[in-house]
């Protein structure tokens, strides 16, 4: 009980509660935080023990970024209810920030992984991979589908789901593979975007988990037809059966200045025969 009853110099409580004295001179100037007593003499502040935990309340609401105002607002009118309230609203707020910045990881991810990509690729070769099913929100397009057309579209698509910024998603190309099949390289079915956080929507396109033959080719320096061709020949030889669709995307947009520099990745779902 006697710790309770000692006051504290400014230095002291500053101490305990692991910040600078001159914090509390501040909160005393603007009228937030005023100390238990002021010597009449020297000036000296002091702090009872009782006042830690008023002032580790407004740490914690300045750790969570509340407004001076808003704090000071609320330490005039505390209560149960509001202090309910209030942390209600921070935690919910902090969710949301914990899921961008999830979303933002699993973008940075993706980049990551088309750069490590693109430091080993042997564009000659042809692969299998593994994949995870995934959720993909997509754009129907045409080959009278104009790019301004197909850039209004995504825009109009990603804004639905409130993203920050455009590239904050993932983007490729869709083609049947019966249009291959056909000979028909060109016959770009859809736009696909990949939302980077869980969403609930009907009629997203699923890509289904499973083997998944991996090749590239450059844009301007290889024809699409030559890639597809090689990928059928690899299939054939191999005894797989290619399904669904193909998904093109661009690996190196973050550091390439022209569009003719474009490589594109493709992958196909397969299994054997």
């Amino acid at each position: 009980m006697e710790k309770k009853r000692k006051l504290l110099t400014i230095g002291q409580f500053a101490a305990l509660h692991g910040i600078n004295k001159k914090t509390l001179m501040w909160y005393d100037e603007i009228g937030l935080f005023h100390p238990s007593l002021i010597h009449p003499e020297n000036g000296y502040r002091y702090y009872s023990y009782y006042q830690s935990a008023i002032l580790e309340t407004i740490l914690l609401l300045r750790e969570l970024d509340v407004p001076i105002d808003e704090i000071r607002a609320f330490m005039k009118n505390r209560s149960a209810a509001n202090m309910e309230q209030l942390l209600r609203e921070k935690i919910e707020e902090l969710d949301r920030n914990m899921a961008y910045l999830k979303a933002v990881r699993k973008t940075l991810c993706c980049h990551r992984r088309n750069m490590q990509t693109l430091l080993t690729i042997d564009l000659s070769e042809i692969s299998i991979v593994q994949k995870e099913e995934r959720r993909l929100v997509t754009v129907d397009i045409n080959r009278g589908t104009t790019f301004d057309k197909q850039a209004e579209m995504i825009t109009a698509e990603t804004k639905k789901y409130q993203l920050r910024r455009l590239h904050d998603a993932s983007y490729g190309t869709m083609i049947a593979v019966d249009s291959l099949r056909s000979g028909d390289f060109e016959d770009y079915s859809g736009l696909f975007i990949e939302i980077p956080f869980p969403i609930k929507k009907d009629g997203l396109h699923i890509q289904p988990a499973g083997d998944y033959v991996r090749a590239f080719y450059r844009d301007a320096a290889e024809s699409p037809v030559l890639c597809y061709q090689r990928i059928f020949e690899y299939a054939g030889e191999h005894g797989l059966v290619l399904s669904g669709f193909s998904y093109e995307v661009i690996i190196n947009e973050k550091v390439i200045d022209r569009a003719e520099d474009a490589l594109v990745q493709v992958e196909i779902p397969v299994k054997s025969k």
